[in-house]
């Protein structure tokens, strides 16, 4: 039996190393990506589309559109780690751990986008609330995030690294992007099943990767006497069989102390970790804690993969 065909178009960028590194060791598959002098040649590309069995794309949106119209024409599978394909119906929405029935339409898909790394823990912790009536989809949902700086690519890393002097050291982090509508939105709202677009404040701080979102919720957006605890089960139930996501205890989360709630926690794994802290006013604060590189990008779109080609889902993951 021959082993699947796998095409990494855009291998130089960030995403696509981070998913050479997580493929280096498999002998399940041949990967192939394109010499140096090759892998801009749209000639070149298309034929290793077309010669694969499945393609990933870690390319800008426009690209990613031009390259998922070639696997369309030659039937080869694609993961799209771009932003193109999001909240487009024609595409699954590749988080299998977000619906009982969305792992089962990852695999039976030929065209899958990958979830944004900001997305993902968002999505994990709301939609499922959500749904049993705990939270109002018309409730308005405040996110505060904060993301290493290789979320931003090679240009951010370069800034951070070394190419501006007032980065260096810094001792906080900075917010950006607070006056635009984030690229990330659309699908927030869609897929945690939202009326109303989040209100979203992202940040970036002085470490390369890993990544912490804190969600609010006030008391007056919860059901009356609902607490906690409630909203803990939900989510404890939800994934208790998952690998890739970890709710924890509410007495583990209470335990905090300096450094709190570390958003390099999770870094190197394809987990998700879900926390749910208790006020005493009744308000509930969600903490979820994620590699941006990794359930956020690349370890997400080697899941995907392994699904889509009916291999084991953890192969080449760590939980």
């Amino acid at each position: 039996m021959t082993n699947p065909k796998v095409y990494i178009d855009g291998s130089a960028g960030t995403t696509g190393l981070q998913i050479q590194e997580r493929l280096s060791d498999r002998t399940d598959l041949d990967v192939k990506i394109l010499p140096e002098g090759d892998r801009r040649d749209p000639v070149m590309r298309r034929e290793a589309t077309a010669a694969a069995d499945l393609t990933i794309l870690c390319l800008p949106d426009d690209a990613a559109i031009e390259a998922a119209a070639w696997a369309k024409e030659s039937g080869t599978k694609v993961v799209d780690a771009s932003t193109a394909h999001r909240v487009n119906d024609d595409w699954a929405f590749g988080l299998p751990e977000m619906t009982p029935s969305q792992r089962e339409t990852i695999q039976n898909a030929q065209l899958v986008s990958n979830p944004g790394c900001y997305p993902t823990g968002m999505i994990l912790s709301l939609r499922p609330i959500i749904e049993k009536g705990l939270l109002s989809k018309d409730a308005p949902i405040t996110i505060h995030a904060l993301s290493g700086y290789s979320g931003g690519g090679k240009k951010l890393i370069a800034k951070w690294e070394g190419g501006q002097s007032d980065l260096e050291n810094l001792p906080f982090e900075s917010p950006y992007a607070l006056h635009t509508k984030h690229k990330h939105v659309p699908e927030m709202t869609k897929y945690a099943g939202l009326t109303h677009e989040p209100q979203f404040m992202p940040s970036v701080g002085p470490f390369i990767k890993g990544m912490r979102l804190e969600i609010p919720l006030h008391k007056a957006v919860l059901p009356e006497s609902t607490t906690a605890s409630d909203i803990w089960e939900v989510l404890d139930q939800r994934y208790a069989n998952e690998q890739f996501v970890k709710v924890n205890d509410i007495e583990s989360s209470l335990a905090y102390s300096d450094p709190a709630f570390d958003p390099r926690a999770t870094n190197d794994t394809n987990r998700c970790d879900i926390s749910i802290v208790p006020n005493a006013l009744g308000h509930v604060l969600i903490v979820i804690q994620i590699d941006n590189l990794g359930k956020g990008a690349s370890g997400a779109a080697v899941q995907n993969m392994n699904l889509m080609l009916g291999l084991p889902e953890d192969s080449g993951l760590t939980a």
